[in-house]
């Protein structure tokens, strides 16, 4: 299995695909192993796609310190060199793109391009909602809260109307989550997100940059995302009918992100 030496520590990775390169960084709590994961994305078919599971996560290590957003980046930057990688574009989703957002801040010459996906930036622009507060509750508890939040349109009413549909989310949040997880890896990436702040820094980002998110979010509420993109000259902003999945839920997203990422030649 791929692993190599990274910042520090050992990072499993893979590759896939054909085409322009494009480095994608997951969300809280990622792991390849789960699928379907970015490689069976619509972005699998058309680019040569660099993902890996981030510290305290998965495959690679879980170094016993706490993790800082800093790390995380480093570890992406280092990660890039290790293969001889980049300049190259950069999509981040929820937690990854809060990494995506320190790694082009840190490391901008490594950076060509970046998707920030249902994000936020911390600090004044608004934190995405604090998830290490749902690992308090019982499990059949936390799942509902976070489903609740990844789409707005679940409330009360709609959960009386779709009982069926409710319990298979609900069947499907249970199985999502690995039982074979680094529980304690799994605590530190959440007290990294905690710390997360970039939106003073932002302003310093002059590479394009395309913010997606959806309608419905309550994990990276619509108002955090349009904060980052009034702070980052060179932003594009677009929202689409769904929730923290919006990508999943309208079959729109992804190919505007592919049309925008395709069309990055005409724009340098």
């Amino acid at each position: 299995m791929p692993h190599l030496k990274a910042n520090g520590i050992s990072l499993y990775f893979e590759t896939h695909g054909s085409g322009e390169r494009l480095l994608f960084i997951s969300g809280t709590g990622g792991d390849l192993r789960a699928k379907p994961n970015v490689f069976d994305s619509p972005l699998g078919a058309r680019f040569e796609i660099l993902s890996y599971d981030q510290r305290g996560l998965g495959q690679s290590d879980k170094p016993d310190v706490d993790y800082t957003m800093a790390d995380y980046a480093d570890d992406a930057a280092a990660l890039l060199d290790a293969l001889g990688w980049g300049p190259v574009p950069v999509m981040g989703v929820s937690f990854g793109g809060m990494v995506a957002q320190e790694l082009a801040l840190r490391h901008s010459h490594q950076v060509s391009a970046l998707v920030l996906a249902c994000t936020s930036s911390g600090g004044a622009g608004g934190a995405s909602f604090p998830l290490q507060d749902l690992e308090q509750l019982p499990d059949d508890m936390r799942a509902a809260r976070h489903l609740e939040l990844a789409d707005l349109r679940r409330d009360a009413a709609w959960r009386e109307a779709n009982p069926e549909r409710w319990q298979t989310l609900l069947s499907m949040a249970a199985a999502g989550r690995r039982n074979d997880r680094d529980l304690m890896g799994a605590r530190r990436q959440l007290m990294a997100r905690a710390g997360h702040d970039t939106f003073t820094r932002l302003p310093g980002l002059d590479m394009p940059v395309l913010l997606v998110g959806g309608e419905f979010d309550g994990i990276a509420p619509k108002a955090n995302m349009e904060a980052m993109a009034a702070q980052i000259a060179a932003a594009e902003l677009q929202f689409f009918a769904g929730g923290h999945l919006f990508l999943i839920q309208d079959k729109s997203a992804y190919p505007v992100v592919i049309q925008w990422l395709n069309g990055l030649s005409g724009r340098a």
